[in-house]
């Protein structure tokens, strides 16, 4: 079943375009499934069943699995059996009717304008390494990227004279995203005068890399991240993604259309920013609430 599990995979990068995160994440779905039924003496994907499925749904329950995990392992397997299917390996998809729990979305956690001020405010320093974190941070901040995007930039993708840097979002689609001054005057001084001494010789275009200059990793950002909200007396989690949910909300809050704030974000779908503008309207509200006299 392993061999059949990385043709899929194959196939998801090499047709479908999937990211390597959403590969990756794929991969372990698939391999815990897979496990799973062979430690029940199922050696053969073709001798999955709806049964099997629904027990190994229970089992990842019972593990205490959230619902959001849970409906993600869903996805893949649903994913890999369709493709089993079309490809004549397997007469029907045991799990085709199978439903996902519900998921309760949560509001994106959003920083208030001072909290994003005063974690800027730690970006100081002469070193390599604090230019650098000062640069990817005001560059996030300024374009609401994903970090698995800017982790990847080259320093081909910045152009410092028109402002913009150019991206590969899902599905490797690429947009244009302008940065301001703050971001450009980061990104100038590090890229001229600190980057090369990051990159320690090493063969890599990469715009940022790590103290060894290897490339980034996610939870390597996501450590200076935290780090950095931690100096700035922040007492929520902050993580890159909470960074980006903070771009939407105050381009909202300050006039920006959603079909904009949409294409800078790089999503597919115009509703999923519609939350930043409900929680722009319930500030308002709270603000109305709090300071009209006849209130």
């Amino acid at each position: 079943m392993q061999s059949s599990i990385e043709e899929f995979l194959v196939y998801m990068e090499n047709v479908r375009k999937v990211s390597q995160n959403t590969k990756q994440s794929y991969r372990r779905d698939l391999v815990k499934m897979i496990n799973f039924m062979e430690k029940h003496g199922i050696e053969n994907v073709t001798d999955i069943t709806v049964t099997n499925i629904n027990a190994y749904i229970l089992n990842l329950e019972k593990d205490g699995m959230s619902p959001a995990t849970i409906s993600r392992n869903i996805v893949s397997m649903k994913a890999y059996f369709h493709y089993l299917l079309v490809n004549k390996q397997i007469d029907y998809e045991p799990i085709e009717f199978v439903k996902a729990p519900p998921v309760e979305k949560k509001a994106p956690h959003i920083l208030s304008v001072e909290e994003v001020d005063r974690l800027l405010s730690q970006l100081s320093g002469n070193s390599p390494k604090a230019v650098r974190d000062k640069a990817m941070i005001e560059l996030l901040y300024a374009t609401g990227m994903r970090v698995s995007e800017m982790i990847l930039l080259k320093v081909s993708d910045v152009n410092l004279d028109m402002e913009y840097v150019s991206c590969d979002g899902k599905g490797k689609k690429n947009r244009i995203v302008p940065f301001g001054r703050a971001a450009k005057d980061a990104l100038t001084i590090y890229i001229n005068d600190y980057r090369d001494n990051m990159v320690k010789g090493k063969d890599n275009d990469l715009l940022f890399v790590n103290c060894q200059g290897n490339p980034m990793s996610r939870q390597g950002f996501w450590k200076i991240i935290k780090g950095y909200g931690i100096k700035a007396d922040i007492k929520t989690d902050i993580t890159p993604h909470s960074i980006r949910h903070s771009f939407a909300a105050h381009m909202v809050a300050n006039g920006a259309d959603l079909k904009s704030v949409q294409e800078l974000m790089g999503l597919s779908d115009i509703s999923s920013t519609k939350v930043y503008a409900d929680m722009s309207k319930k500030r308002l509200r709270s603000v109305y609430e709090s300071t009209h006299p006849r209130n």
